[in-house]
């Protein structure tokens, strides 16, 4: 399989996939039918699909393996909800999601109580370790999925002409930090920002320790490091939008080949979601259309790669690498702006907006957690030693180590018993519709 887990006891197990599996439908709420079956880029997925391929991941790999006579719901489903494992046979191209009419959100719902109810059977029956692996590498994968229906749900609203709102709810967005800072009135070109120096040396990278992880976060190995310093937080809205005034768009000598061929090609010229109408900007969110100048402050996002790199090298800095990150990010604690919070959208922390530099890394509050995926400078690779997992399975991380780009750190739509130091998330340097943010770097 592709994970190593602590074994708990099955109470506990049990309690982490029910919590899954009913938040899944409580993000579901706000969204009609209609809604559910919007696809609006080849890389995003329905709404309906995420509902039926995470139950599908349940019945593959836990119930048809660990539950002798178990019954398939639909004889259809096997095939028809597998998202890119090969051994398992074929089964759709995925641009054309969003043609499942059928089965109906009904038949969906009721395909995941079926699921369900097999799965609390198997709870009661006391069963082996790998098969509560199992249940537990599900969570984790639904739990995925909870993240991606949000931002593909984001984007397919986006597209909409009349750019319908998620959720309108206030209740839990502290609106106090997203306001006007002074922090977007430094001289432009030279974000001024707090940086925490580390050491380096040889330090360990990937797992440890008995609780879970995905198999590309090992095998645990060292790593040489030369002294280097990290930013403070991340980098602000307002801090962009000085990138973008400065003619950083305009400019080829901040970007690396192909990500200035993506400029060209695709007109790029403000991060995605971000709109102007009568020269002023405004940004487009789960909440809701939002003016810049009401976001300054916040950590932006649903950047790419190519431009996270672009404005690190006209702020004369650079991206960290994923070692760096994870070597600063140990010890720490897991905290930060997650799902948990209601807040879908990245947010300031005042004290950090104020820049103070701490007198050790170990009282930098520094944003590691939650509000954006921080690009890093590394491709996705395996570490020394890595080996899939046997059988289906190892599809699951091993074959899309080709053209990746690592991102640490989770986001606001991660949920926060998620994430850890050594996770490592991966996408192509071209996408933007993440929740992916900047942190400086420097030696």
């Amino acid at each position: 399989m592709s994970a190593t887990t602590r074994v708990g006891p099955e109470i506990e197990i049990g309690s982490r996939f029910r919590k899954a599996r009913r938040r899944t439908l409580e993000l579901c709420e706000p969204l009609t039918p209609e809604d559910m079956m919007v696809q609006s880029l080849p890389e995003a997925s329905p709404v309906k699909w995420h509902l039926a391929h995470t139950a599908w991941f349940f019945e593959t790999f836990i119930l048809r393996e660990f539950v002798p006579g178990y019954r398939l719901f639909n004889q259809d489903f096997p095939w028809l909800f597998n998202s890119y494992y090969q051994n398992l046979g074929h089964f759709p191209e995925k641009r054309l999601r969003s043609s499942f009419a059928r089965p109906g959100l009904d038949e969906v719902l009721r395909y995941r109580r079926h699921v369900d109810d097999a799965i609390e059977t198997l709870l009661e029956r006391n069963p082996d370790s790998e098969a509560l692996q199992r249940i537990e590498l599900g969570v984790n994968h639904e739990e995925q999925h909870q993240e991606l229906l949000l931002t593909d749900i984001l984007h397919a609203f986006f597209t909409n002409p009349l750019r319908p709102v998620y959720l309108h709810q206030a209740d839990k967005l502290d609106e106090s930090g997203l306001r006007s800072s002074s922090v977007t009135k430094r001289n432009p070109g030279r974000p001024a920002t707090a940086f925490q120096p580390y050491e380096g040396g040889l330090q360990p990278i990937g797992h440890e320790g008995p609780g879970f992880c995905f198999d590309n976060e090992q095998p645990r190995h060292r790593v040489w490091l030369e002294p280097y310093s990290l930013a403070r937080r991340l980098v602000t809205c307002g801090e962009y939008a000085e990138f973008m005034a400065d003619g950083g768009y305009r400019r080829p000598e901040f970007w690396l080949s192909t990500g200035w061929l993506a400029v060209q090609t695709q007109g790029w010229r403000a991060p995605l979601y971000w709109t102007s109408e009568s020269g002023d900007w405004s940004l487009y969110t789960l909440r809701g259309e939002m003016p810049l100048a009401r976001m300054e402050s916040a950590p932006v996002s649903h950047v790419s790669y190519f431009e996270a790199d672009a404005y690190a090298r006209w702020a004369g800095r650079r991206l960290p690498t994923e070692f760096e990150w994870e070597a600063a990010a140990n010890g720490r604690e897991v905290n930060g702006n997650f799902l948990d919070s209601g807040r879908l959208m990245p947010t300031p922390i005042a004290e950090l907006l104020q820049d103070a530099k701490p007198a050790k890394p170990s009282e930098s509050r520094a944003q590691f957690f939650g509000d954006c995926w921080q690009w890093t400078d590394s491709a996705y690779l395996g570490y020394p030693g890595y080996r899939p997992v046997a059988g289906s399975l190892g599809e699951y991380n091993g074959k899309f180590m080709s053209g990746q780009m690592i991102l640490r750190g989770g986001s606001c739509l991660t949920p926060a018993a998620h994430i850890r130091a050594s996770y490592r998330n991966f996408f192509a340097p071209e996408a933007r519709w993440q929740f992916s943010g900047i942190r400086l770097a420097s030696w």
